[in-house]
């Protein structure tokens, strides 16, 4: 089990955090991603370009000898918490870590190489809302061709390649130009979902589907927890200054006692969220615990994160309701990540499996 220790940020993941919350001070205001999401291209694909071929960040998971960072989970998850306090519309969660690992997991050298480069965005077609170990959609495989309609699969307007479970049993690397590729409405217009269309679409099998996509899916449950602390510590820190600088009856309305109290109370539960988030990233990086820790990140992470949002909307007043504060950004990404890669309920009961606690 890891001790208290093991989960404080380290310097190089501290440089690491420094130098994207620069990067995304820059050139990932919260006015530019409100007008992106309005348009018809909602990716920033100019930051991804930065985060990628700039600071190799796509490649933190993947191995030297692929191209990559060779780095670990620990310091994608301090991306992630960046990413997530700046709601930033790049693929970063679908393609450099759940892609990612299903590619590690076959071993696939080409793509990995790719991917690491920031060259080629790639994405597993599997719902979004789908938890690991749950059952998902599958394309039909005729001949070296794919058929079928998968839902619900995020980032995949952005999308070079797709990574698809196939009947048989494999996991198929189809080229995004072969499918058609059609928007679904999404709450979460910084992570827009898609419907995939195959209809002959040829394919290269890469290996077997179910252990890639196992483990794809548990690396992004448990990397998405770090976006989820990462919405949640900003949502709480611009509350606390907005309520200093607002004033009510000539004193700032922080200093009232009864907003003080939910103050309080949502810091206790970002500052827990982080230890859970931090402990998932850890699990993932040492292989150890890695099932528990990520149900456990998960099935506290989504209430915490939906609180913060809720929170801040209420306490910023008339103005958290304008389409022109990014409180809704965040709210609407809470709201999303809430179901992604599995609810808290799936969680808690995936987590009762794995510590013999079932229910009476």
């Amino acid at each position: 089990m890891s001790t208290p220790t093991d989960l404080l940020y380290s310097e190089e993941e501290e440089a690491v955090r420094a130098a994207v919350r620069d990067l995304l001070t820059d050139h990932c205001d919260a006015a530019g991603v409100i007008k992106r999401g309005e348009s018809d291209a909602p990716h920033d694909l100019s930051l991804w370009k930065s985060l990628t071929e700039g600071m190799g960040l796509a490649g933190l998971l993947i191995p030297e000898e692929y191209g990559g960072q060779g780095a670990g989970h620990r310091e994608a998850a301090v991306v992630l918490e960046e990413l997530g306090r700046a709601v930033a519309p790049v693929p970063y969660l679908t393609s450099a870590v759940v892609a990612t690992e299903a590619l590690l997991a076959c071993d696939a050298a080409d793509l990995l190489a790719e991917l690491a480069g920031g060259r080629r965005i790639g994405v597993l077609a599997v719902g979004l809302h789908t938890a690991p170990g749950a059952g998902h959609t599958t394309a039909r495989i005729d001949d070296g061709a794919l058929r079928g309609e998968l839902t619900g699969i995020a980032d995949a307007v952005a999308a070079d390649v797709l990574l698809v479970p196939a009947d048989d049993g494999g996991l198929y690397a189809v080229e995004a130009g072969a499918a058609t590729v059609t928007p679904q409405v999404s709450l979460d217009l910084t992570r827009p979902l898609a419907t995939v269309v195959l209809d002959g679409a040829p394919a290269r099998r890469l290996g077997d589907a179910a252990p890639a996509v196992r483990r794809a899916l548990r690396a992004g449950a448990g990397l998405l927890v770090s976006e989820q602390l990462g919405l949640a510590d900003w949502t709480l820190t611009e509350t606390v200054r907005y309520l200093k600088e607002r004033k009510q009856f000539n004193r700032p309305v922080g200093g009232f006692q009864a907003l003080k109290h939910r103050l309080a109370h949502l810091w206790l539960e970002v500052a827990h969220l982080r230890a859970a988030a931090r402990n998932a990233a850890d699990a993932l990086a040492k292989g150890q615990d890695t099932d528990v820790a990520v149900a456990v990140a998960q099935a506290y992470a989504a209430p915490v994160a939906v609180h913060a949002a809720e929170e801040a909307l209420q306490l910023h007043g008339g103005i958290g309701m304008t389409w022109e504060h990014p409180v809704h950004l965040y709210l609407k990404r809470a709201k999303a990540d809430s179901i992604a890669y599995g609810t808290a309920g799936a969680h808690r009961e995936a987590l009762a499996a794995l510590v013999d606690l079932q229910a009476p």
